[in-house]
């Protein structure tokens, strides 16, 4: 086949103090067609993007690589930079010339000034400009709010599973098997998209989840089922499409239709059972550090989140809620990562290895980063080259110019370019070693399990306060869809509602 490939990715935090413009898409990736060979590799590395350029070439496939944009997570994408952008991908699908089919790396949460649903206007125009005949498939994160415009594109709409994001390269797999078969005339698929009124977070990695998961491969084996994701949503964001859904893509005919109607059903039947999942387990500050540096037989390292403070959710990544109350303990033993401030670290960098200076750290953004703490610090470690393994599991991800302070008992690192803790190197590549400590609190929500687990005796969420803190009743929901829970007491999702279901191409 003949690919055009593009990415335009962006999860929008609606209450996010941070706008996000085309600094953030420079500072995250924006790679052009015609950028050199390590602005290709950079985009390469980006999840999705890279597996379809490591899947066609597996298959013979032509790739045409178009646009390949992805910022941090933040407020809404300024007008401007969303239509700029998308005209480009646009622009790239036109110049590619014919196509057996087109893939695009969305996030599914994307909103823009205008556009409180960028990938149902990305996908439509996409539709409009290859016409109904040539496949089109979109791979979406989890944390998606899926759309009746996207359905509507005739697009199919493939989500990860897994959370944390492990599995982008199998289905990436899952797609373009999809449409391969789409383009050889052997498929004619629709896609059914069954919302579920809740709002929360939810780990695939453990039980009930993880049972959930498996029923779902179950159901993806049966004859004429193609693909089902469950799509957990982004309670930070404002649409009246916000929540969660389950989408099942199944082959043309009656009886596949009906069997997927089922599916879907049972599917929303069981997700909405778990619900409670989505806020469990969520300490406040004192709670969570009570238990964290309770002591404990045996010993080893307890991981903590601070996952109000992640910027992988459109967080400041500079509260310092946790902090303040451990130097108030006078804790020690303990390493604590990342805060985002890149001008603490331009003055410790400057100051040396070794100075012992006084420092604001912290709390600059806004009232959800708390207020900017006053210390005294040695600085133990200066590096402007340090990186971490990322969500694709690729050495990929740049800190920025870095330092690791020395506060008491406590060693904080802070870093230039704002992003979530996703390996233990944020740490190490600081000198830091988390074998000889006794907690670790990571700014993250999830994502970092999947390499601190195996070295973790336990591992806390704290449910501090900030931008992503829990309690979603005190957001100031302006077009949230109602009613939904936690916000509204819901025993049951009601009846399915009318069928948002488009055959493809």
């Amino acid at each position: 086949m003949h690919i055009y490939l593009a990415a335009l990715a962006h999860e929008t935090n609606s209450f996010s103090p941070l706008p996000t413009t085309l600094r953030s898409f420079e500072e995250g990736i924006l790679v052009r067609p015609d950028g050199d060979a390590a602005a290709r590799a950079k985009a390469h590395d980006f999840p999705g993007y890279g597996f379809l350029v490591e899947v066609a070439r597996e298959r013979g496939d032509r790739v045409s690589a178009g646009l390949c944009a992805w910022a941090q997570p933040g407020g809404p994408v300024s007008r401007a930079v969303y239509e700029d952008l998308r005209e480009e991908l646009l622009a790239g699908l036109k110049e590619a010339g014919t196509v057996d089919a087109v893939v695009l790396v969305l996030h599914g949460a994307m909103i823009a000034h205008g556009y409180p649903d960028c990938e149902g206007d990305l996908l439509a125009r996409v539709r409009a400009q290859v016409g109904p005949g040539v496949p089109v498939g979109a791979l979406l994160d989890l944390h998606a709010t899926v759309t009746p415009r996207m359905v509507a594109s005739g697009a199919v709409l493939v989500a990860c599973k897994e959370y944390p994001h492990t599995d982008y390269l199998e289905r990436t797999r899952e797609l373009h098997a999809i449409l391969t078969r789409m383009a050889e005339g052997g498929v004619k698929p629709a896609t059914l998209l069954r919302p579920v009124p809740m709002l929360g977070l939810f780990g695939t990695g453990e039980a009930p989840m993880r049972a959930l998961l498996s029923r779902v491969w179950e159901w993806e084996a049966e004859a004429g089922i193609l693909s089902i994701s469950l799509i957990h949503g982004f309670p930070w964001s404002d649409t009246c499409h916000t929540g969660a859904a389950v989408l099942v893509v199944h082959a043309d005919g009656a009886a596949p239709a009906a069997r997927a109607r089922a599916i879907a059903g049972q599917a929303a039947d069981s997700f909405f059972a778990l619900r409670e999942l989505g806020r469990r387990s969520m300490l406040p500050v004192e709670a969570a550090l009570d238990a964290a540096l309770a002591p404990r037989p045996g010993g080893g390292l307890v991981v903590l989140a601070d996952s109000s403070d992640n910027p992988g959710g459109g967080a400041a990544c500079d509260s310092t809620f946790i902090l303040r109350a451990l130097i108030a303990r006078g804790a020690h033993g303990v390493a604590l990562g990342m805060l985002w401030d890149p001008l603490a670290v331009q003055i410790a960098s400057d100051a040396g290895i070794g100075a012992e200076i006084a420092l604001r750290i912290g709390g600059k953004v806004g009232p959800a980063s708390g207020d900017p703490l006053d210390v005294r610090a040695i600085v133990t470690a200066v590096r402007a080259d340090a990186r971490q393994h990322g969500l694709a599991g690729k050495w990929t991800e740049a800190l920025g110019p870095a330092v690791a302070l020395r506060i008491g008992g406590i060693d904080v690192v802070l870093n230039s370019i704002r992003q979530q803790v996703f390996s233990p190197e944020c740490f190490t590549e600081l000198g830091i070693d988390l074998a000889a400590r006794r907690l670790v609190v990571v700014k993250s929500t999830r994502h970092f399990r999947a390499c601190f687990d195996p070295i973790a005796a336990d591992t806390l969420i704290c449910d501090a306060p900030g931008s992503l803190n829990s309690e979603l009743a005190r957001l100031p929901y302006v077009h949230l869809g109602r009613p939904i829970w936690p916000l509204d007491e819901l025993r049951d999702h009601g009846p399915a509602p009318a069928a948002e279901e488009k055959q493809h191409a």
